[in-house]
């Protein structure tokens, strides 16, 4: 009678004892999974990018896998093989292929949600077909300071240690210039300029064609070097300035968006902008009339500072890597021109 009564007793003592048991595990492992190391995060997922085009040629280079750590970026498969289309996590296109139809858009086979990239280095001046393209592209690549992943020709960096002596200088200035056309400002400035200053003019417009590594000694033997742009656009500062003046170890006498653009990349005496002037005869004068020691202080950034330049494929499509994880998911460019035209 006595064990009948307490049986049930004794089966709820065991299973509360059970209970207990249960809990102070529970309580013993959140306990170590709350004092475990935070400092490693989980691993993060390679990202793949598909580059439908090569730029300017039909022929991609080699692409191995270790193509974006070249670059300090991590976790990146860079890839132009168009097999990847469906798992690609975004796929990148040149515009100048697209605006020749050399190639097309594969808009049936998108997956869903694909992010797509607009890429282009060009200015608008030089870029059509762009109203074919509304509602299509996520995000953009180009040298505007507001893309989405925004490449510029190059860029000034902090660097330890003295740069190279600047070249001897015995002539004035020089300009390189391939597409001349009477109707660009440049041109135009060209010719109100040399009435008043000695230019030497290289490039394939002048029949004076300078091979790639001719390039830069050419231009370090003069003291200026005319980096006029084709056409004057938003940020538009390619290597007329960066490569054929600040390499080259001369000073830029530029044309092309207005001196706080270029303050944005580089410090205010470290060039001469044509906006500062009333006439081409005073830009002439300013430059003709100028001492060694007035010169000598547009180099004075060389101290500290110096010229990395971004002309690689490779290394502005790994930069969409880079990006990635800060991107906007739901954005849709509606009127890509508009955006660029502005």
């Amino acid at each position: 009678m006595n064990n009948a009564g307490h049986g049930p007793t004794r089966r709820l003592r065991g299973l509360g004892g059970l209970a207990g048991v249960a809990l102070l595990a529970a309580f013993w492992l959140l306990w170590l999974l709350g004092s475990a190391p935070r400092g490693t995060p989980a691993p993060q997922p390679t990202i793949t990018i598909l580059v439908w085009h090569w730029p300017f040629t039909d022929q991609p280079p080699e692409l191995p896998g270790d193509t974006c750590t070249r670059y300090g970026i991590t976790r990146c498969h860079l890839s132009a093989n168009r097999s990847l289309l469906a798992s690609a996590d975004a796929v990148v296109f040149h515009h100048r292929e697209l605006q020749t139809r050399r190639s097309h858009l594969p808009l049936a086979q998108r997956p869903q949600g694909q992010p797509w990239v607009w890429a282009s280095m060009e200015s608008p001046s030089h870029t059509h077909g762009l109203s074919r393209l509304r509602g299509i592209f996520n995000w953009v690549l180009s040298y505007r300071r507001d893309s989405d992943i925004f490449v510029p020709y190059g860029r000034l960096e902090p660097h330890s240690g003295p740069l190279p002596p600047l070249p001897t200088k015995s002539r004035v200035a020089a300009w390189v210039v391939s597409n001349f056309q009477e109707r660009q400002l440049r041109a135009r400035l060209y010719r109100q300029l040399v009435p008043h200053l000695r230019v030497d003019v290289f490039g394939r417009a002048n029949g004076r064609p300078l091979c790639t590594s001719c390039l830069v000694p050419t231009v370090a033997r003069y003291r200026f070097y005319l980096s006029f742009e084709n056409s004057q656009h938003r940020d538009y500062i390619t290597e007329k300035f960066w490569r054929n003046a600040l390499v080259a170890g001369t000073v830029p006498v530029v044309l092309g968006p207005p001196r706080a653009t270029y303050e944005a990349f580089a410090p205010a005496d470290a060039f001469v902008h044509v906006d500062d002037f009333g006439s081409a005869q005073e830009l002439a004068a300013f430059l003709t009339g100028m001492n060694e020691s007035r010169y000598r202080r547009f180099f004075a950034w060389r101290d500290r500072l110096r010229v990395r330049l971004f002309t690689d494929w490779r290394e502005r499509f790994c930069a969409i890597c880079d990006r990635y994880p800060h991107l906007p998911r739901n954005q849709v460019y509606e009127d890509l021109e508009g955006w660029f035209q502005a």
